[in-house]
């Protein structure tokens, strides 16, 4: 009889990626094993899981509005009628082990958790713990993250480091560089850039990449757009007329590992999810931090590379500036380039979603 697990969280790829690669190595270690996500309504995770093959039930839960204190009313209402409902599912589900990913539904559930006494393990993807996280992280079985020094926020005790888990189908790029350009229409031999602001889209990245546009075509280097849904349409817009065989233009990088394939460089913001696959594929990359995020982790996971010579840091205020400048001047520096791309490979950790799941039922009650 396989053990019953409960996976909460998401919000954004970067937290819903991580939680169906835990479930798929469970599922692999043990194909008995039965998997209930949690998320919030509204949010990616209610279509990306069941897409995956997964059941999910949603909370009407939402995170602290920063912009607007009015939003904020509701929260502690919706906060309690969470943990409820949270409880109630653990009472259905009877699970042996719960695992947060983290996202706003990981919260209520892993409460919930404790208090039903269900074992339950963090996934801690970032270099900087959110409060939510350092709250539960105290009665947790085990804490699995991707940085070193975490015991800042965490038991040292409970805290293993197993790298954050990737979509190993993204990061498998070996022998594909000449496949990548042919269906990208690109050439093979051309250095090439690839932008990626993530599943949503950065609009830093692509205000950076527009002002920079003519700059990228007079050196004649290939560019890899992808501009995220919410930006998609606003770009194509600027680009009518400006139409050149060098730059295709992506609403959603559907096959990943010909994007990483045909790329020389790549130019990210700095979610650990992102990180994770670059340290695998090996590529030099130059990090634009989101300043929009949670105690402004991402500029503490870029430094953390920056620190070990793995990845250029460019900030936020400052990409639209400079960002282009450096990256043309970057792919030109094969020294550099190369240097970046060893210190990165160093950083990998390309097992951690079956690490991970040995852990969760190592954790699960008998």
């Amino acid at each position: 009889m396989g053990k019953r697990v409960i996976i909460s969280g998401g919000g954004t790829g970067g937290h819903i990626f991580p939680a169906v690669a835990i479930a798929n190595a469970l599922k692999k270690i043990d194909p008995g094993t039965e998997i209930l996500f949690v998320g919030a309504n509204g949010r990616m995770e209610m279509e990306k899981v069941p897409a995956a093959g997964y059941k999910i039930i949603g909370l009407d839960i939402q995170g602290f509005q920063r912009s607007s204190i009015l939003k904020n009313v509701l929260l502690p209402y919706k906060l309690l009628k969470s943990v409820m409902k949270a409880r109630s599912i653990i009472k259905d589900f009877k699970p042996d082990a719960a695992v947060g990913v983290g996202g706003y539904a990981s919260g209520p559930l892993l409460y919930a958790a404790s208090q039903l006494k269900i074992p339950y393990l963090i996934q801690e993807q970032n270099s900087f713990a959110g409060i939510t996280n350092k709250i539960l992280g105290k009665d947790a079985e085990l804490i699995c993250v991707a940085f070193k020094g975490m015991e800042k926020f965490f038991p040292a005790e409970k805290i293993r480091i197993t790298g954050n888990p990737i979509r190993k189908e993204a990061v498998d790029i070996e022998n594909k560089r000449f496949a990548a350009a042919e269906l990208l229409s690109l050439s093979p031999h051309k250095k090439t850039i690839l932008l990626t602001g993530g599943s949503l889209g950065s609009g830093t990245l692509n205000t950076s990449m527009y002002s920079g546009l003519d700059k990228i075509l007079a050196a004649d280097v290939q560019l890899i757009w992808q501009t995220g849904k919410y930006y998609y349409q606003s770009v194509m817009e600027q680009m009518k007329g400006k139409e050149h065989p060098n730059i295709k233009v992506l609403e959603f990088l559907h096959r990943m590992d010909l994007a990483y394939a045909a790329a020389d460089l790549v130019i990210s913001r700095a979610g650990a999810g992102t990180i994770a696959e670059l340290c695998a594929v090996k590529k030099p990359a130059i990090l634009v931090p989101s300043p929009n995020v949670a105690e402004d982790h991402q500029t503490k996971n870029a430094i953390a590379l920056v620190e070990n010579d793995a990845a250029i840091m460019v900030g936020d205020a400052m990409a639209e500036l400079e960002l282009i400048d450096i990256a043309l001047l970057l792919i030109d520096n094969k020294d550099k380039c190369k240097a970046l791309s060893d210190n990165i490979g160093k950083m990998a950790l390309p097992d951690a979603d079956e690490v991970i799941a040995r852990e969760v039922l190592r954790i699960a009650k008998d």
